[in-house]
């Protein structure tokens, strides 16, 4: 069965090499690699074209990420996809692997697991192992983030044709508005814990870090249109309640530094939706609970804001 291995890139000529080797380097036999240059202005292209006949590629102006996955979709042969950010790659047995888990579990839409994120950092590498806790409720687990990065996930085709692939003008969250789609039109997503997908995290300015409050805006919408969705159906049960309102409570927290109304905002629409809520995990120790509890979430924030002082941003400037 053919796999097709996409590639968008865009001025990524340190990594995008590394990233088409190793899909070439894929020991599924029936495989063809696709790259779509998003119209890069370094040297990027040369690379690409030095291949040869070994990758389909082609090359227009910059469109967007999502645009490039789209034209990639088009170009595919294969039923089953392994979307590659150029600045990712992938171990040798990754698709294998999860072929073999499809041929026991044919009716798989969406196979996901675990990536590992390799830091590079002033010339250094390390790598974190990114697990997707139990349960696997695929609705705690859009909520909370826990699905993977696109190059973690092997997406059957016609899953993503049917919703209408990508979402053209979508600038980040770009993976989980696509989940998203795919869970509401119930395809059929399993877990493999085999890890196969290096994501790699290399700068701030890469996948949209340097606009959180955007980033903070486009998650927002995914939750609120989770929460609609459920309740709708009858599906919103108070475990999944909770990890959504939980993520919008550590989206709140980092937001506070950026636009303190806009967080009272979000943390008041949790309330809305259970008055009872207390928060728990990373974004909420024990003295910033008791705080909230006695005195609300803006004076807390303020207390919290006082006592810390310049250490804040080292701690919390980062998205969600």
């Amino acid at each position: 069965m053919l796999v097709s291995i996409l590639i968008p890139c865009f001025n990524a000529e340190r990594w995008v090499a590394q990233a088409i080797e190793s899909a070439l380097a894929q020991t599924w036999p029936e495989k063809e690699v696709i790259v779509v240059d998003d119209g890069s202005t370094d040297t990027s292209l040369k690379i690409i074209k030095n291949f040869g006949a070994r990758v389909r590629w082609e090359s227009g102006p910059n469109r967007g990420g999502n645009v490039a996955r789209n034209r990639l979709l088009e170009l595919a042969g294969g039923e089953w996809l392994q979307y590659l950010d150029a600045d990712d790659y992938l171990l040798p047995e990754k698709i294998a692997s999860q072929m073999e888990f499809i041929a026991a579990n044919p009716a798989t839409d969406i196979v996901f697991g675990p990536a590992t994120m390799e830091h590079c950092v002033e010339g250094k590498t390390s790598r974190e192992l990114l697990p997707i806790p139990e349960p696997h409720d695929l609705w705690i687990l859009l909520a909370r983030w826990y699905l993977p990065q696109t190059g973690a996930t092997f997406w059957r085709k016609q899953a993503i044709v049917d919703v209408g692939c990508w979402k053209p003008d979508q600038p980040c969250c770009q993976e989980h508005e696509l989940y998203l789609r795919l869970l509401v039109a119930g395809k059929r997503f399993a877990y493999c814990e085999h890890n196969g997908a290096i994501y790699r995290h290399w700068g701030e300015t890469s996948l949209w870090r340097g606009n959180v409050p955007e980033v903070h805006r486009r998650r927002l919408d995914i939750e609120q249109r989770a929460e609609d969705f459920l309740r709708s159906t009858g599906a919103l049960t108070p475990k999944r309640q909770y990890a959504i309102n939980i993520a919008r409570f550590g989206t709140a927290r980092i937001a506070w530094q950026y636009d303190p109304v806009f967080a009272d905002t979000v943390v008041r629409k949790i309330l809305a939706t259970d008055p009872n809520f207390t928060p728990k995990g990373d974004a909420a120790p024990f003295a910033f609970r008791l705080a909230m509890r006695f005195l609300g979430f803006a004076k807390a924030e303020k207390l919290a804001q006082w006592r810390r002082k310049s250490l804040w941003p080292a701690k919390f400037a980062r998205s969600p």
